[in-house]
């Protein structure tokens, strides 16, 4: 059956496209807070629950890249509306599972069904609005893509702390089924993936996609946590996704009809971009990560109001992001990123002077300051990167440039937090070498805390290892602070290092009219 062309309004078709992406994205942070209560309900180890978010992680990842292929495979609409349906069912049986191992299971469905819908909701986007307003459209698609780490950690909480963990599954039933909806009436395959022969399947290259990328992930979650290379289990893991994905490049690079499109990487521009957006998600997600820590291990901050420094910084993405979409339309899109990079780069080292007595503000202002930041980065750079990509070759584009920000979140996430230990350490050894018994300040220090543990009723010989031991939790915690102020410093250069490659990306060309959807 032939649909014959419609002109769909491009806002119905951006309601369409957003709502399966807001429900993914929410996903991928909505479950972080409940792993307590899912431990305790379903009976599980620490090391075991955590697989709940790894599961999702490594099938998201494995799909990503494939998204384009796939779309070309079983046709876009077709496509789309397969997934948001698997992410719909299988998000209500997480919610049912009465086991860890089917809860894993379902979770690796709704990874790999949630892999695929952002990449097809951009590169919709990218169709839908002719190229004059390309930087509007990547604005809206970047607040519907805020929208979700803002909310998500928040509505978890609520949701776990009110009802119960498995309504953080249930919400998305109706979201699911509007998008349903919204897709099967409003969105349509464009011309050129009509009517097309359907090459033989790259088998090899689905088998190495799925093994290098499922083993790299593995890597990089579960690396801090098994130390790394002394664990055989990461061990064996590395060596297999560096044999793999090696072997991926050479397969794909070598197939006419390759699952993906490595061959996009000769496009110089389209490099340039995949690398800013590879340390701009190690920036983003490490920041995400050691901030909340920091707030809830060193200043006793709750979740929820570890939360309420992370949101500001979250509306102030939202707020800016239409703005910039306006701008990118006179300005070049460029020369806005090198902005956002070097206010991110600021809000970094601000950070860098965080102390044990800081108060709330200011942690907020330097996450305030880094939201405009990334709202000056992620419009222009995706619509700058995308804009040189056929339209053939969009959903393909789209995958690996969001693929390459998953995978640099991940790499940042991996690095903070071994640094965070490595650091740490440093800096209590160097720490302890400055407490002596000869030192008077010292001995002041341990006499005025013995003192006030021998008001509390506590006997002499455990007032001294008290004492002690309040003395050693202050240092403990100062090498923690300065741990801290080392990486933000570090994720502050990781933006500036990567400015010179902004001469690399090419201004987008005006000359092309508005795409038609059929």
């Amino acid at each position: 059956m032939t649909t014959s062309p419609k002109t769909i309004n491009k806002w119905l078709i951006t309601i369409a496209v957003m709502l399966p992406t807001i429900m993914e994205i929410i996903d991928t942070s909505v479950a972080n807070v409940a792993l307590p209560h899912m431990q305790g309900s379903l009976n599980a180890g620490t090391d075991e629950i955590t697989w709940v978010l790894t599961s999702y992680l490594v099938a998201n990842a494995v799909v990503l890249p494939m998204t384009g292929w796939l779309a070309r495979m079983f046709g876009r609409k077709r496509f789309l509306l397969t997934c948001i349906v698997l992410f719909t069912v299988s998000s209500f049986l997480c919610g049912a599972a009465p086991t860890l191992e089917l809860l894993i299971f379902f979770r690796i469905i709704q990874g790999a069904a949630g892999g695929a819908l952002i990449p097809t909701s951009q590169a919709i986007m990218m169709e839908t609005f002719p190229p004059q307003e390309q930087g509007m459209a990547m604005a809206i698609f970047g607040v519907g893509a805020m929208f979700g780490p803002i909310i998500g950690p928040a509505l978890g909480g609520w949701i776990t702390d009110n009802l119960n963990w498995r309504w953080i599954f249930y919400i998305n039933l109706p979201i699911g089924v509007i998008a349903v909806i919204m897709v099967a009436y409003f969105i349509y395959d464009p011309a050129y993936l009509k009517g097309k022969v359907r090459a033989a399947i790259d088998y090899w290259g689905l088998a190495l996609l799925i093994i290098g990328l499922g083993t790299l992930q593995v890597v990089l979650d579960k690396g801090q946590q098994d130390d790394w290379f002394s664990s055989s289990f990461i061990l064996t893991n590395a060596v297999i996704s560096a044999l793999t994905l090696s072997a991926l490049i050479y397969v794909e690079l070598k197939h006419p009809h390759p699952i993906v499109n490595l061959r996009l990487f000769k496009n110089v521009s389209f490099s340039a971009g995949n690398f800013i957006m590879f340390i701009v998600g190690f920036c983003l997600y490490s920041s995400i990560m050691l901030i909340p820590l920091f707030l809830q291990t060193l200043m006793g901050y709750d979740a929820t109001l570890a939360g309420m420094v992370l949101a500001p910084g979250g509306v102030a993405t939202l707020i800016t992001m239409p703005f910039v979409g306006a701008a990118i339309q006179r300005y070049d899109g460029r020369k806005v990123v090198l902005c956002g990079l070097i206010i991110g780069a600021w809000s970094m080292f601000i950070m860098r002077g965080f102390t044990l007595e800081a108060s709330y503000w200011d942690f907020v202002w330097p996450r305030i300051i880094l939201g405009f930041g990334l709202a000056m980065i992620f419009v222009p750079l995706t619509t700058v990167t995308l804009a040189t990509i056929q339209r053939e070759e969009m959903g393909n584009a789209t995958g690996i440039f969001n693929l390459l920000r998953n995978v640099g979140g991940s790499v940042g996430i991996a690095i903070s937090a071994t640094m965070l230990a490595r650091y740490g350490q440093f800096y209590q050894n160097s720490l302890v070498g400055h407490i002596t018994p000869y030192d008077p300040a010292v001995r002041q220090r341990l006499a005025a805390l013995k003192q006030a543990a021998l008001r509390r009723g506590i006997d002499a010989a455990t007032a001294d290892k008290t004492a002690l031991a309040s003395i050693y939790g202050i240092v403990r915690r100062q090498a923690a602070m300065l741990a801290y102020n080392r990486i933000f410093w570090i994720v502050g250069i990781a933006f500036l290092i990567i400015i010179p490659f902004l001469l690399l990306l090419k201004k987008p060309k005006r000359h092309r009219g508005p795409v038609e959807i059929h």
